[in-house]
């Protein structure tokens, strides 16, 4: 990835990749960041299923009364926590419209024998073969009868959307019985794109994208059909009104498995990969999915705008530069208030010359591998990195008569993980709770009375604490339409962290060591490589509505809803 040469030639080419079974069409695109809104509070409802028909575990019987520790809650299925759907493209000369940045088409031919998919281009083969086969036996059945055309499968273009500014355009053969995998294949075995195929197979796949909902698809889903029950899976997800679920339109998005492991990922050396996960990153620090402190987040912002603009030029990057350019290099919470950015002048402190400061101090001699590699390392360390994220809210606490008349449910994101769970105010972009998965329980429950619209499913949190030097357990409930898709994974990732646990017998008593290290306190999600005394990863109790429970299951203390409940 040169400085300069690489961006032009990025947002200049178009390339179209044509082959047997399909075509791919690689368009640069301005991919901005998604800006989500939060779903304000409505009485639109419908009534929720206790699992959905394709994520369901076999979880039917749990008792909704109890909580169960990470011992009792394996799930018999599968742990693979992926959903289903696709964006389709149906008016291809209207997409085109908006790329106005392509000057140059190449066309290549390319190959249908690449290493690693010898049963995929076997697949295709037979499918050729049965179709010209059944021609000719028909046609031939009777000399009399009229001649039957092959039968051809419908073809309708897709667009696949990666972080990197880059749409591919395709057009596969019978679209809609076309697989998560095999879309992944023709992305992957496209020259253009330069991925390691057997690293990007595991590495990379594809999501379904939309301001109100985002499923990772399953291998063996055919996403056409899941894009044409998305109104449905809106409707049973999302919190919104009828007018936003009309308008919601998801994308269909090639990024990181959020099940392939981060120690594996932290030994990758494939550049092309590394750039797409790069590019990932990027996207979750500028719209606050990873909390941070304000000066790693000017630090960050320092090594993009190096990666992107090149070494330090004192003719060009200035404070009014970055002034103007800010949005694209910090989170909103970070950068100066819209309102004043008339005024002519920037104090000291203010973001614009702080990271003016931290891009100048960058040598000239730093190449993008390293300043990639730095981004990359930085987010690596984080508890959250590689997490799915859901929305909910939770209940502000209640202090004083006049809160108690005004207050609201805070609308957070849940992010869920190999490592655990994560609550994040996203207005503040700061973590409210983490916790790992040795160190909480949980349930999922419908509503008591599903016929309420006002009523939301919810996942209860329960952990331990030590509170005026005694040992309590404290719950925590988090209202959502997606509770069950949460349940789902934890059941999944817990499954997994059992299964390991069994094979390796031999560290048991490490592992009960430091499982107990961390009985005695309330987690603390820290950051080992960029350590703070800040609070903006520290769990933040204070700013929960919780319910307090003794050793022998009495409820010692109430709070918001849980006072009507005792």
């Amino acid at each position: 990835m040169d400085n300069g040469n690489s961006k032009d030639s990025k947002d200049t080419q178009e390339i179209i990749i044509q082959s047997n079974s399909y075509n791919v069409t690689v368009i640069p695109v301005d991919f901005s960041n998604r800006n989500r809104l939060y779903n304000s509070q409505t009485t639109e409802y419908m009534n929720d299923q206790y699992r959905d028909e394709y994520l369901a575990t076999d979880n039917g019987n749990v008792n909704q009364n109890n909580l169960y520790s990470v011992a009792q809650r394996l799930p018999s299925a599968n742990g693979n926590y992926c959903s289903d759907a696709i964006h389709t493209v149906k008016n291809y000369s209207a997409i085109q419209n908006q790329w106005n940045n392509e000057k140059i088409i190449v066309t290549t031919e390319g190959k249908s024998t690449e290493h690693g998919f010898e049963d995929f281009n076997e697949n295709q083969n037979e499918i050729t073969k049965s179709s010209t086969s059944t021609a000719n036996t028909l046609a031939s059945s009777s000399n009399t009868a009229p001649v039957i055309e092959p039968f051809q499968e419908p073809v309708i273009p897709m667009c696949v959307y990666l972080h990197n500014k880059t749409v591919i355009m395709m057009e596969i053969e019978d679209t809609p019985s076309a697989t998560c995998e095999l879309i992944c294949q023709a992305i992957i075995n496209s020259e253009e794109l330069a991925l390691n195929r057997v690293l990007a197979t595991q590495v990379f796949t594809l999501w379904m994208i939309s301001p109100l909902l985002e499923l990772q698809l399953k291998p063996y889903s055919k996403p056409y059909e899941i894009r044409e029950r998305w109104r449905y899976l809106i409707d049973k997800y999302a919190h919104a009104s009828d007018s936003r679920k009309e308008k919601d339109e998801p994308k269909l998005v090639f990024q990181r498995n959020m099940f392939f492991s981060r120690h594996l990922e932290e030994k990758l050396k494939d550049q092309k990969i590394l750039e797409l996960l790069y590019e990932e990153c990027k996207y979750n620090i500028l719209n606050g999915r990873y909390p941070s402190e304000i000066p790693h987040l000017i630090m960050l912002g320092g090594i993009q705008a190096r990666e992107e603009l090149g070494p330090y030029n004192p003719q060009v990057h200035n404070t009014h530069f970055f002034r103007e350019e800010q949005s694209k290099f910090l989170p909103a919470h970070v950068r100066k208030s819209p309102s004043w950015t008339w005024l002519p002048i920037s104090s000291k402190n203010s973001a614009e010359v702080r990271l003016l400061e931290q891009f100048k101090r960058i040598p000239n001699t730093a190449t993008n591998r390293k300043l990639i590699k730095k981004y990359l390392e930085y987010c690596w360390s984080l508890p959250f990195y590689g997490a799915a994220f859901f929305e909910g809210q939770i209940e502000e606490p209640v202090r004083g008569l006049i809160s108690l008349l005004t207050h609201q449910d805070i609308p957070v994101l849940i992010a869920i993980n190999s490592r655990g769970l994560y609550i994040i105010d996203d207005s503040n972009s700061e973590i409210v709770l983490g916790l790992k998965y040795e160190e909480f329980s949980w349930d999922y429950t419908k509503p008591s009375r599903e016929d309420n619209p006002d009523c939301l499913p919810c996942l209860f949190i329960q952990f331990m604490v030590m509170e005026n030097g005694a040992r309590v357990s404290k719950m925590l409930q988090v209202f959502s339409r997606q509770a069950s898709l949460m349940d789902t994974l934890i059941n999944s990732y817990v499954s997994e962290l059992t299964a390991k646990a069994n094979d390796e017998v031999d560290n048991k008593m490490y592992d009960n060591q430091a499982s107990s290290d961390n009985d005695n306190q309330p987690s603390t999600v820290g950051n080992h490589i960029y350590p703070s005394n800040y609070s903006v990863l520290s769990n933040k109790l204070n700013k929960l509505t919780l319910a307090t429970f003794d050793d022998n299951g009495h409820c010692i203390g109430q709070m918001g809803s849980w006072s009507f409940s005792y």
